[in-house]
Parts: C-alpha cells; structure tokens; sequence
C-alpha cells in the first residue's frame, strides 16, 4: 500500500459536514477554493477554525484543504474545527490527542435544530393562549 501525503479528518456540527486534508506546509488554509480569510469573514469564525491548532502549535506546520457544505457559516465553522482536530489525532496522535482532547475539540457536539411539532407553530412556540 502506497504511503499518503496527507492527514484526513471528517467534522460534523449541525447540517454542516467538512472534509479536511493536511499536508505538510506552511499553513496556508483553503476553504471550498477560497482563501480561509475571504470565506470566513467574521474573526470570531477564523477563532474558532483555528482553536485546534493553536492548542497543538501547528500554525506554521500543515497547510490545510477544506471541503465544506451544509448548514451555516457558523455551523460550517464548528465542522472545520472537528475537522482539523482529527486531522491533528492522525498526524501525530501521542502528543496532540490530549491536548485536543482536554479541550473539546475531539466531541462531535450533538445539537441540533429540535423537530417542528403538529398543532404548534415551531418546535415550542405555540400560539398564544386565550380563556375565552
């Protein structure tokens, strides 16, 4: 079996599912053909992208390929994140697991939007009550 050249993690958030490819690089980031920075506007989104790597210092060390879709950009952002955690486990499983780990990003969070149900607007929002 051929050796690989790259490192591969699937994240979920909400709809959202991304596929992460890491390649020993720079630490440039590609998301769906974009630069990281013009798909990703808001900072609070590149934060959290780049949580898992700060929290093994990889900055600089892999340059990294995203394919996302589903969901919002939000949601989008949380997939990535799960992403690359697992991509990290991967690469280097003995010194990066545990840090990622004890901070969270290895958890597929399980919340999602709660189903509508029948004879109520949304999932809870009913319509207003009335004695009379």
């Amino acid at each position: 079996m051929a050796n690989k050249d790259y490192y591969y993690g699937t994240g979920r958030r909400k709809q959202a599912i991304a596929r992460v490819r890491l390649y020993p690089g720079q630490g440039k980031i590609t998301v769906n053909d974009k630069a990281f920075e013009e798909y990703f506007h808001l900072g609070t989104l590149r934060f959290i992208v780049m949580q898992p790597l700060e929290a093994t210092n990889s900055n600089e060390k892999y340059d990294i390929i995203v394919n996302v879709h589903g969901g919002g950009l939000s949601g989008q952002a949380g997939a990535v994140r799960h992403g690359i955690a697992r991509a990290l486990v991967e690469a280097d499983a003995e010194s990066n697991k545990a840090a990622l780990k004890k901070a969270g990003f290895l958890t597929r969070d399980s919340r999602v939007k709660e189903r509508k149900k029948y004879g109520l607007k949304k999932a809870r929002k009913a319509s207003q009550f009335s004695k009379r």
